[in-house]
């Protein structure tokens, strides 16, 4: 309980330090009074722009407007970078998996040819040579 007292208490803090700093009425828009006197400050022009002007550039630039060849040439390109990494991350997932079924397959030879032998030292008589030469040849 005293955690949330003291997260509490640390977030009073500050929402009262930022409300007393004078730097912070300088992060909002300016009124359109104010807008009109700092039109000719470069920055600002540059990021806000009249309404007729955004209006003029969506509608220049709807959904269904044709994209200059610059502009499909990059997409392209972008297209097939991205085909071209995933065709590589692709293929070294496949190298990796191949790798590790070929690593469990030798695995699994090397132990049932160890418990083959195993058998074959466990049962053999003494009687006949060993299994290795003791083959049928037909």
């Amino acid at each position: 309980m005293s955690w949330t007292c003291g997260t509490f208490l640390a977030l009073l803090t500050v929402l009262v330090a930022l409300s007393l700093c004078p730097e912070a009425d300088c992060a909002a828009v300016p009124s359109s009074s104010q807008a009109s006197a700092k039109e000719s400050q470069g920055p600002l022009r540059r990021i806000f722009m009249k309404e007729a002007d955004a209006s003029n550039f969506f509608r220049r630039r709807s959904r269904r407007a044709v994209k200059s060849p610059d502009e499909l040439n990059a997409e392209q390109r972008q297209v097939l970078a991205a085909d071209e990494r995933k065709r590589e991350f692709h293929e070294e997932k496949r190298n990796e998996f191949e790798n590790y079924v070929e690593e469990v397959d030798d695995e699994q030879n090397e132990r049932s040819r160890e418990s083959t032998e195993q058998w074959r030292e466990f049962h053999y008589d003494g009687m006949n040579p060993p299994y290795e030469y003791n083959r049928q040849t037909i």
